[in-house]
């Protein structure tokens, strides 16, 4: 049950040079991109870069004296062990970041950041990171249920427009999660001369796209380049519908606990694969499916509207609230639910009854055979 630890034994001392980029390389990328670079990466605009090395001890200095704005300092449990393992590591210690972004727009609903890193192939990686623990990242995500484009993937594009006239050369462009599904997004739409450079596109078990989308010629047009990696029981890779070749990734894992790149199993230069995912992941992907489907976009907006209308006026700001708060939450969103008018909890109602009847429907999938 190897993982990227494991990975950073067996490569962490060669350059990628001696052994070439692969995706498990990018997979660390992804996971480094969560950490907070506030005030320590450059911004856009800045075409010089400070090495991981520089940047991650700046990190754990910081991590010693107080916690992240938007919660708890660190996301991920694994983070302190990551990070003194990448510092150790010839092969990335000595990468640089820049183009350091990190916008939360409450007003415009979204959450976008992202850090580009050179390597010394000579190539950018342009990183997204995926939602964070703020329920305006959140609710952007659940937009995807009725809107064809977020303001998130448009920040990505002019991200990507804006970042690569300071990055020389060939670029590799990806994320996890969400991450994954701007890094398709922005790589489709950015400007022609940007295309052209791109030669891989990572999403890590991020969402899909809805119909109009994955239809877009822009999109079609990346295929090749595209690679997609799901867990064998993922549930956020199977949302809408996924672009480019998909490969299912073994897990340490079970559940939505499959998601954290941290339990995926590699090998030397590659992630352990398996021939297909389990029933119970395609059991949710039916199951949300249908229901999404039986749900006009009003209505889906509509109830969507509502939880984050809920959460808010509990005074919700991020996921850290209710887990380090849980029981006083919990009494905050059962009085909130007052403010919601009859005719929208009706609608609510509704919704959670079609939910229950599109898994009744689609439980003999849990029975199917690999």
């Amino acid at each position: 049950m190897a993982n990227l630890f494991d990975y950073l034994r067996w490569r962490g001392d060669l350059d990628f040079n001696a052994s070439p980029f692969n995706p498990v390389d990018f997979l660390i990328f992804s996971q480094l991109s969560y950490l907070p670079f506030d005030g320590i990466v450059p911004c856009p605009g800045v075409s010089e870069g400070i090495s991981i090395h520089t940047a991650l001890n700046e990190v754990k200095d910081i991590l010693k004296f107080r916690k992240y704005d938007t919660g708890q300092f660190l996301g991920f449990k694994e983070e302190p062990q990551l990070i003194d393992a990448l510092c150790l590591s010839n092969r990335f210690r000595n990468c640089y970041l820049l183009g350091y972004i990190n916008q939360i727009d409450l007003k415009n609903e979204y959450q976008v950041s992202a850090v580009c890193i050179h390597t010394d192939d000579g190539f950018y990686s342009v990183v997204f990171r995926g939602t964070d623990a703020t329920l305006v990242g959140w609710k952007e995500d659940f937009n995807m249920c009725f809107r064809d484009v977020i303001p998130a993937q448009m920040e990505a594009v002019r991200y990507l427009d804006s970042m690569a006239p300071y990055l020389k050369g060939s670029l590799r462009v990806g994320g996890h999660s969400k991450g994954g599904n701007l890094a398709i997004y922005s790589a489709s739409f950015c400007s022609g001369k940007i295309k052209n450079r791109i030669t891989d596109i990572y999403n890590f078990d991020g969402p899909g796209f809805n119909d109009n989308v994955i239809e877009n010629e822009n999109i079609k047009i990346n295929g090749e380049k595209i690679k997609t990696f799901i867990p064998q029981e993922s549930v956020i890779g199977m949302l809408f519908k996924y672009a480019g070749a998909l490969k299912v990734v073994k897990s340490s894992e079970t559940g939505l606990l499959q998601h954290s790149l941290f339990s995926w199993e590699v090998t030397h230069n590659d992630f352990i694969h398996v021939d297909n995912v389990t029933p119970g992941s395609r059991f949710v992907d039916k199951t949300l499916r249908h229901w999404i489907d039986n749900l006009d976009s009003g209505d889906r907006e509509k109830v969507i509207e509502a939880l984050y209308t809920i959460l808010s006026t509990a005074d919700i700001k991020s996921i850290h609230d209710i887990e380090n708060n849980f029981f006083p939450s919990m009494g905050k969103i059962i009085k909130s639910l007052g403010n919601i008018d009859e005719h929208t909890r009706k609608l609510m109602k509704k919704t959670f009854i079609e939910f229950l009847r599109s898994a009744r429907r689609n439980f003999n999938t849990l029975l199917e055979q690999h």
